[in-house]
């Protein structure tokens, strides 16, 4: 649920007084442990921490008009969500579920992004430490090194493309029973 808020403080204001408390917590902990180089707004309808162009002009690849994302917070429908660009990849993710493991708590958590309902519900201090272990210059050099990456592999056909090569296969014709 994206909102029409286009500043931190419309944003926090149009929320309900349990969901805004536990956002302004959250943001506080981001912060107080962000680089100083990030940025605070608005991006995709949330409260975005960012890279911004005059640091960084090429943007977020996936729309150059963008700043580069680090992090986001918001209020979705059924929960609130926190998505860390800091412990994107096998590594860091590993890391962040480790320390959250020991912290006893529950993590829900897809590849980047924490869902939780209520703030009991965050291991705020291992969200504090997983963004200040990570400064803009160093997100800036692992996200290019990940997006020329990608742009080296080769494209994935599509399973489309590959069910229509396999079934005219030598392959899949040799296997087809009479």
């Amino acid at each position: 649920m994206q909102s029409k808020a286009t500043t931190v403080q419309q944003y926090l204001a149009d929320l309900p007084a349990d969901r805004r408390s536990a956002i302004e917590s959250v943001r506080a902990v981001i912060l107080k442990n962000l680089d100083p180089v990030f940025e605070e707004g608005m991006q995709y309808g949330m409260i975005g921490y960012f890279v911004p162009h005059r640091v960084y002009p090429p943007g977020y690849h996936c729309n150059p008009k963008q700043p580069l994302p680090f992090a986001a917070l918001a209020s979705q429908k059924n929960h609130m969500s926190l998505y860390l660009g800091c412990v994107y990849g096998p590594e860091r993710e590993r890391t962040f579920r480790e320390a959250w493991a020991k912290t006893g708590k529950k993590l829900d958590m897809g590849k980047a992004c924490v869902r939780f309902k209520k703030l009991d519900d965050l291991a705020l201090d291992v969200v504090g430490e997983s963004i200040r272990r990570v400064s803009a210059l160093g997100f800036i050099k692992e996200y290019e090194s990940l997006v020329h990456a990608a742009r080296r592999r080769p494209a994935r056909p599509s399973r489309t493309n590959v069910k229509k090569q396999a079934v005219g296969s030598p392959e899949v014709k040799r296997n087809q029973r009479p």
